[in-house]
């Protein structure tokens, strides 16, 4: 099944949690948490999503390349602006159960900016 979600004015942890429940089928009564579902979620204006209160200057994505002391750091407001999609689907990545089929039902995401 393939559900549209507008992104426009949607705030986006209220907005991935909606995805993730969505990628793991658990709207459907078939639900099964072993069995992947057959759901895709296609999101157009991932360009529109806003955060409330003062998140959006003060959220930091870190990364570490390895070394020791090699932690990068970079803002949420210029990673918005860089790439959209990739802050909602590391939103929904982090929402979903980190097992095997995270990253089958990751692929059932397709973000439109």
């Amino acid at each position: 099944m393939e559900r549209t979600i507008d992104a426009k004015n949607k705030r986006l942890g209220r907005l991935a949690s909606e995805i993730a429940l969505l990628l793991q089928g658990k709207d459907s009564p078939k639900y099964n948490p072993r069995l992947q579902s057959d759901n895709k979620v296609i999101v157009k204006n991932a360009s529109g999503i806003i955060m409330t209160g003062t998140k959006e200057k003060t959220k930091i994505y870190y990364k570490h390349t390895g070394p020791l002391g090699h932690l990068k750091e970079n803002k949420y407001a210029d990673v918005f602006k860089k790439n959209p999609g990739w802050v909602l689907k590391h939103a929904v990545r982090l929402m979903l159960p980190k097992n095997k089929l995270a990253a089958k039902r990751l692929r059932n995401l397709i973000v439109e900016n």
